[in-house]
């Protein structure tokens, strides 16, 4: 079967004992199925994306002088000072000044309690 004859086959209308197709039901369910792709892109993507990013803003509000942080480049340091928007880190004999946005995790507490991850 070569290709003309493939789309001559496609293009032909339904046979005659097929009952005819509803162009209002046709567009329903394509409708139906936007509503089902819009509603799984939410819970797979948009929903996960938020709740972290709330996590995230929480975790640098809750950030104190002391704490063991990791931030996104792989600098693990003690927090020397807080800022609005930077953080000054201690790590080894070095001390830095990074953006809070850039910190990915507390791993340990001042008080000495595990933090999240």
């Amino acid at each position: 079967m070569n290709l003309f004859s493939l789309a001559m086959f496609l293009g032909q209308s339904p046979a005659a004992g097929a009952p005819p197709v509803n162009p209002a039901g046709e567009s329903i369910k394509m409708l139906g199925m936007f509503v089902i792709m819009g509603v799984m892109v939410y819970v797979l993507m948009i929903g996960p994306q938020r709740k972290r990013t709330k996590e995230l803003n929480n975790l640098l509000k809750s950030l104190k002088k002391g704490d063991r942080v990791v931030t996104a480049s792989g600098i693990i340091g003690t927090v020397v000072s807080v800022n609005e928007k930077t953080v000054a880190l201690r790590s080894a004999e070095t001390k830095l000044e990074v953006l809070k946005s850039t910190i990915s995790e507390i791993t340990e507490r001042s008080g000495g309690e595990s933090g999240e991850s």
